[in-house]
């Protein structure tokens, strides 16, 4: 029975460019994420669009974005799902060198900093709420918690993937010739990421 976690010096070159040859020099698998990516991104861009309008047209004494916005406790937790990022790179380095030990740190340390940001985004919501900010209070709140909580969605879905990777290693049946499936989560981290820096800088900041 061969063993699903290679960890011979032989093993060291099949990794994650280890398929069938395609025209776009890249996996099926792969593309197939980027292509998701992309279509994630008009998603967003549609959100982003739609919250910046209808911020625009709230009338003069509606409960807003200045009236409830804390910047400094959500510029932590978006420090925190940065960092995420860096963590995510970090286990994806460790899969590819075959080092599984420290890839299940790192995985496991992505997904606890997703947890926390989902967490500060819970306490936000809950804060907002007991300002009198609901989700039908007025077309800022409905466009804000829809795009916020859109992206929360994504980030939960992340956290679900980062679990599924570890459960899998611990099980023996992800290894360093899996290097590739784990990349592809990454790739979905970090959009995620990058997402969450733009709304961050076109919402919080610029509110």
């Amino acid at each position: 029975m061969a063993d699903a976690t290679i960890s011979a010096p032989a093993a060291a070159t099949d990794h994650h460019d280890d398929h069938p040859p395609t025209t776009t020099g890249m996996s099926n698998t792969k593309l197939a994420m980027w292509l998701f990516l992309g279509s994630e991104c008009l998603l967003f861009g549609a959100l982003i669009s739609t919250y910046i309008l209808n911020k625009s047209r709230l009338p003069e004494g509606e409960l807003g974005p200045e009236d409830v916005f804390d910047i400094p406790f959500t510029s932590v937790s978006s420090f925190v799902l940065l960092m995420s990022s860096l963590t995510m790179v970090l286990a994806v380095s460790n899969i590819t060198r075959g080092d599984l030990e420290r890839f299940r740190i790192w995985v496991a340390t992505t997904a606890i900093l997703g947890g926390a940001f989902v967490a500060s985004q819970v306490y936000e919501f809950t804060v907002f709420y007991e300002e009198g900010l609901g989700y039908t209070t007025n077309i800022f709140s409905s466009s804000f918690f829809t795009l916020t909580g859109f992206h929360g969605a994504h980030v939960i879905i992340g956290i679900i993937m980062l679990m599924s990777l570890l459960v899998l290693s611990n099980q023996g049946r992800l290894g360093q010739q899996n290097a590739e499936t784990v990349e592809i989560v990454g790739l979905y981290w970090h959009f995620v990421d990058i997402v969450w820096i733009v709304i961050f800088t076109l919402i919080y900041l610029f509110p």
